[in-house]
């Protein structure tokens, strides 16, 4: 959004516009990227006033004199004479630039100074009205079901896409509609491509055995009865135990509305749901899988984050523990400043422990008063494979479901004799019988 937003400034101002990308600067040969700075600026000089965009400044923006492996000249001369031409002897009246970048904290601090780019515009993740906004720009031109679509909940399920990630849902949405040769787009197609954009596709082709399934529903059940009992939680929208990616099954939760900042009963309540799915096992088949290594690393890194990052631990008071340092190039974490002693280390390592101990008891007793309820559950989505909302919630209150409805096949065309078309049609009175199959 960002390169469109710079577009749109552009045909506002209605003023020639200059587009160049960072790493169109760098070459391999000394001297070019500086010459091709000069010549940007000369030609933004002769048709003043006008507007230069710079797309992915931090190719040639990044820190000077850091890295690994020491320094890189060409890519420094660029950036000085970047430096020059914007704020040098000669002040560049009429001409204003504009530059994009998704690391703005690897640039190098001198851009950043009064008279450069001095004002900064955070462009973030679209919010619900945002998200909603730009549905309705990507729905236009395809044959939605009005009366069956409704963009409001599309968007209230769909918390942290961008907007290129709602234009493939759209899209997807479209190719799933034409797969099964409908006329319009309905909301099932749109959710399944969601789905398909969150947890990849259904991998149809992977057997799983009848006890395997059986502990993917427990587990998968187990986390979403925990996120209905605590009301601090996102409400579940699906349930599904078929394989898609890399997963065997999944629970999809979303906000019902954005949330920007996280309390602390909700971190705890966070780490129930995500140990929801091994204390279903352990309760149900006295044993454990290896199912839930993915919600034991996320219940421990939020734990461990409530203690070290939020200061939220009554043990270790309001402190924060250790600083993490970034290298500009990597964009990853390279070192920990450990700032504290072994035996604090000692104690955050036991506050973990107790903190998960207790969310984990916490769970398990949630999930044995509601045992019966959930043997209840699983056995429905063990016949029909997935559930929405509106029927896990049905489940929960202790009402039957309707019978699923069946999707009719459609039958294969019928191979024509290569003789059929010299001979004469029969004429149709009434019904005809169907065609034999051929082989």
């Amino acid at each position: 959004g960002k390169t469109h937003l710079a577009k749109a400034v552009a045909g506002e101002a209605n003023v020639p516009f200059f587009y160049i990308s960072g790493s169109d600067f760098v070459e391999m040969f000394v001297g070019v990227g500086a010459s091709r700075v000069r010549d940007l600026f000369d030609q933004a000089k002769r048709r003043a006033p006008c507007l230069v965009f710079v797309d992915e400044l931090d190719a040639v923006g990044r820190h000077r004199g850091t890295g690994i492996g020491g320094t890189h000249d060409e890519r420094e001369q660029t950036l000085n004479q970047l430096l020059v031409e914007m704020d040098g002897f000669e002040p560049n009246s009429g001409i204003i630039v504009l530059s994009a970048t998704n690391r703005p904290d690897v640039l190098d601090p001198a851009l950043l100074r009064p008279g450069r780019f001095d004002r900064r515009i955070v462009v973030d993740q679209p919010d619900l009205m945002g998200r909603k906004s730009i549905l309705e720009i990507y729905v236009k031109g395809k044959p939605m079901a009005d009366d069956d679509v409704d963009l409001n909940e599309v968007a209230q399920r769909t918390p942290g896409f961008t907007g290129a990630d709602l234009r493939n849902a759209v899209n997807e949405a479209a190719l799933l509609a034409a797969r099964e040769e409908a006329t319009e787009v309905t909301a099932e197609h749109i959710y399944e491509a969601i789905d398909r954009v969150v947890a990849g596709p259904e991998r149809k082709s992977r057997v799983i055995s009848e006890h395997e399934k059986k502990i993917i529903a427990y587990h998968e059940v187990g986390h979403a009865i925990v996120s209905n009992k605590l009301n601090q939680i996102d409400p579940v929208h699906k349930i599904s135990i078929l394989p898609r990616g890399q997963t065997l099954g999944y629970t999809l939760q979303f906000p019902s509305e954005d949330r920007f900042l996280v309390s602390k009963q909700q971190i705890l309540d966070r780490v129930c749901v995500a140990l929801g799915g091994r204390a279903a096992e352990k309760l149900v088949f006295d044993d454990v899988t290896t199912g839930a290594q993915d919600d034991l690393r996320r219940s421990t890194e939020m734990v461990r984050n409530l203690i070290t990052k939020y200061g939220m631990s009554d043990e270790l008071g309001p402190i924060q523990y250790g600083s993490q340092y970034e290298n500009p190039f990597l964009g990853r974490v390279l070192t920990e400043d450990r700032n504290y002693s072994d035996e604090i280390a000692y104690r955050i390592d036991l506050e973990v422990k107790n903190i998960v101990s207790k969310c984990y008891d916490r769970t398990t007793e949630v999930l044995r008063k509601m045992r019966p309820k959930m043997d209840f559950i699983v056995s429905v989505l063990l016949e029909r494979e997935h559930l929405n909302r509106k029927e896990f919630e049905a489940l929960m209150e202790g009402k039957e479901l309707p019978a699923p409805a069946v999707k009719k096949a459609k039958a294969a065309p019928p191979e024509k004799d290569k003789d059929a078309a010299k001979q004469p049609e029969p004429e149709k009175e009434g019904p005809q019988p169907a065609p034999s199959p051929v082989g």
